[in-house]
């Protein structure tokens, strides 16, 4: 599993979250205490949003604690939406084109978790993705596979309700291949003005996923980077969490399922 981080507010320097609170993402790339394991190593990457429409991306096989080049840019690097991510394998390769976050245009998508049985259902998702989004298909990982899925089903005008056709139709192919894994999904997409973000698992017991508002600025992280009585709550089993102009608000992903079995 992977640890991720996503900012929305008035423009910071990324060090201020990145690097520099006591359990920044960097340092829960050694040290990560609410994840499967404590090392993610497998690479990383940051996303953040400048003076134009598409984001900037630097990604690197390299561990985050090792990388002299990432503190570097964080300290330059001034944004009012960013991501950060550190990479814990679940199977697939480490290349810069398996490291988060994902990019489609102006648009920013990020993931932890795993669709358990992977390999045996790879082919069969990646036959969803239709031909003008298959040439964004860089990498090997479950993670962008989902990303491209859901943009074919309109990510980009309802990522609440495409996110949860995704999830529903990547859990039909596991139950056709008889696979009893879990399907565990947080994620965070953004088209560069607004954000969502997703927690959610087949069986009840999805990644942990927290934010915190602070004077209109939000923070969204897979676990706190400072002291948890600082205002953080968990979003919530099975919901989505909306920020979209000045309001932040809670979607059930649940509901959004049901809706389309209906």
């Amino acid at each position: 599993m992977c640890r991720f981080l996503a900012y929305r507010g008035e423009p910071i320097f990324l060090d201020e979250l990145v690097c520099a609170p006591a359990h920044s993402l960097v340092h829960q790339s050694l040290h990560a205490v609410e994840a499967k394991t404590g090392t993610n190593g497998d690479g990383f990457g940051i996303g953040w949003y400048g003076e134009r429409p598409e984001p900037g991306v630097y990604r690197e096989v390299r561990p985050a604690w090792s990388d002299e080049n990432l503190r570097s840019l964080c300290e330059q690097v001034r944004s009012k939406l960013f991501f950060a991510h550190v990479r814990a394998s679940t199977g697939t390769s480490t290349t810069r084109a398996n490291c988060h976050p994902f990019t489609h245009g102006r648009y920013l998508f990020m993931h932890n978790g795993q669709i358990g049985g992977y390999g045996r259902i790879k082919r069969r998702l990646e036959a969803l993705i239709p031909d003008e989004l298959y040439d964004r298909r860089l990498g090997t990982t479950d993670s962008e596979a989902i990303f491209l899925t859901a943009l074919a089903r309109g990510l980009a005008e309802e990522p609440v309700k495409a996110m949860a056709r995704t999830l529903k139709l990547v859990r039909g192919l596991m139950d056709e291949a008889g696979i009893q894994e879990a399907l565990r999904f947080t994620a965070a997409f953004t088209d560069g003005e607004n954000l969502w973000a997703y927690r959610w698992a087949c069986d009840a017991k999805p990644p942990t996923l927290y934010f915190r508002e602070d004077k209109g600025n939000l923070l969204i992280v897979s676990e706190p980077i400072d002291d948890k009585t600082r205002g953080w709550r968990e979003v919530p089993k099975g919901c989505s969490l909306v920020a979209k102009g000045d309001g932040v608000t809670v979607e059930c992903l649940n509901e959004a399922m049901g809706r389309l079995a209906a």
